[in-house]
């Protein structure tokens, strides 16, 4: 019999393997857009380049989805891909500890174009990029901590 985990003994349920989050805001353009889910494996191990969702060091009822740039003494140095937008990385509030973080994007699925915007060739363009598989992209995280 599998050992119950502290959560579970707590009386707390404990976490699914997977769940989906909705990215909201430009922070993390060009890769991904408002209004995209991401697949999120809960616990998964980070490596630099990965999007991670975390939660926000400063208010942490708050989900956040950013690229993890380097592991640093007590946690993730996180930033977002967009450096022009108006976003709260670890430039704002620091190191990620390793307890914030929720897990790791593992696919990402784009939002259907709406209604108004649903000619064929919109249509066609959104079916062969809807759903992606996510990589860690080790050249963004190179990039990123370069700034």
């Amino acid at each position: 019999m599998p050992e119950l985990s502290q959560e579970t003994e707590q009386g707390r349920p404990a976490q699914p393997p997977f769940g989906w989050v909705e990215v909201t805001g430009p922070s993390m353009v060009p890769t991904l857009y408002h209004g995209d889910q991401l697949l999120v494996r809960h616990g998964a191990r980070v490596r630099p380049g990965d999007i991670v969702v975390l939660r926000h060091p400063l208010q942490q009822n708050l989900l956040v989805v950013k690229r993890a740039a380097e592991r640093r003494d007590g946690g993730w140095w996180v930033l977002a891909d967009n450096p022009f937008g108006a976003t709260t990385d670890s430039e704002e509030f620091g190191v990620v500890p390793d307890e914030l973080m929720v897990g790791r994007a593992v696919f990402r699925l784009r939002r259907m174009p709406e209604p108004d915007q649903r000619s064929p060739l919109a249509v066609a363009r959104w079916v062969l990029s809807a759903a992606r598989p996510l990589f860690a992209d080790r050249s963004a995280s190179r990039r990123l901590r370069a700034r």
